[in-house]
């Protein structure tokens, strides 16, 4: 008999567990289902400091040139110097650096700019972004190999690493040591474990009272923008995701819109204008940055009015490299007076 107890409760207890673990299915039933160990490894590629996560492969200094001319010059310039809508990634770090691990320029006050070799600390850094985010318009869309080869041409025109080097998952680790700012990384402001800054308490202050006294009544100015120079690469309100909190000062250049006000609905902009207003982030005057210059397009397609029209709407590749142009949402009248304006010259 108490056998027979014994194996009663026993049965209990796996039914309860059982109850248990088909609870959510129960609670939530057809929502939902345990992703495929093939689907977590698809995001599961991010690289670490310590270079967990780093697939095995290599890629060569040279073979990194050629990729980067056909899939990263057009925003980063053939050389990592970028654009005029991009930041330089490549330029203001020293053999003196590479020796130290930290960035004499930084400290310079004077210095006209941040690159990108300057600033990083890790060589991880650069091939986990490089592998997850570029090119902008196909993310992950480079080999393993390609990707160990644009991190070599990143360091070779920094030079981290000499021309004929091959950058492979076995010998990283060694250029970390050349990482030009691999020193810079501070850890002594208890964000994370480490010492924290001297003479605080080692992690952060989280029970701050606020003070509530003494508040300013209304906030005021102190500096913008003249207005001659608000329009200088469109209005920045179009420019902007809806994401958050940020958003751009309406710079339209439309008549009485140089104070930075928006142009009263329904008026109707010139080509120019709405050319300024919309298509500066890839497209200027007189230059090729992302896309080619507004001459350029009007000396190639003169007369041309609806074919431009319809580019502008459907957007399109190939025509003048292989960096696509989105189709753009603007009206059909609005197309159609960029479209005349860049048909008819271009004028300024």
């Amino acid at each position: 008999m108490s056998r027979l107890r014994e194996l009663a409760a026993a049965l209990v207890l796996l039914a309860g567990a059982a109850a248990v673990q088909a609870q959510p299915a129960e609670r939530f039933p057809g929502l939902g289902r345990a992703a495929t160990p093939a689907e977590v490894a698809a995001w599961d590629i991010d690289v670490r400091p310590d270079f967990k996560g780093l697939p095995k492969g290599a890629g060569s200094v040279a073979k990194g040139q050629d990729v980067w001319e056909a899939k990263c010059a057009s925003c980063h310039g053939v050389f990592g110097e970028s654009n005029e809508v991009f930041n330089p990634l490549v330029g203001g770090t020293t053999a003196a650096d590479i020796q130290s691990g930290r960035v004499a320029n930084l400290r310079r006050t004077d210095y006209p700019g941040r690159t990108t070799m300057m600033k990083v600390a890790t060589v991880s850094t650069l091939w986990d972004y490089i592998n997850r985010a570029m090119p902008w318009n196909q993310p992950k869309s480079l080999s393993t190999e390609e990707v160990y080869a644009v991190t070599a041409f990143m360091l070779n025109l920094a030079g981290v690493v000499p021309d004929d080097y091959v950058l492979s998952d076995r010998n990283i680790a060694e250029v970390q040591q050349r990482m030009p700012n691999r020193n810079g990384m501070a850890t002594a402001h208890a964000l994370w474990p480490g010492s924290g800054i001297a003479g605080t308490a080692a992690r952060p202050d989280l029970a701050a009272t606020a003070c509530m006294k003494d508040c300013p009544v209304e906030g005021r100015v102190a500096s913008s923008l003249p207005d001659f120079a608000r329009n200088a690469h469109g209005n920045l309100a179009e420019q902007n995701r809806l994401v958050g909190a940020q958003r751009g000062a309406a710079t339209g250049a439309t008549a009485g819109v140089a104070t930075g006000a928006p142009a009263a609905a329904g008026s109707a902009m010139p080509g120019e204008l709405l050319a300024r207003n919309s298509c500066t982030a890839c497209h200027a005057p007189d230059r090729k940055t992302i896309g080619p210059s507004w001459a350029e397009i009007a000396a190639r397609h003169a007369g041309q009015g609806a074919y431009l029209a319809g580019k502008i709407k459907s957007g399109g590749a190939g025509v003048w490299g292989s960096m696509p142009m989105p189709p753009q949402e603007i009206s059909a009248e609005d197309a159609q007076r960029i479209a005349g304006w860049l048909a008819s010259g271009a004028s300024r």
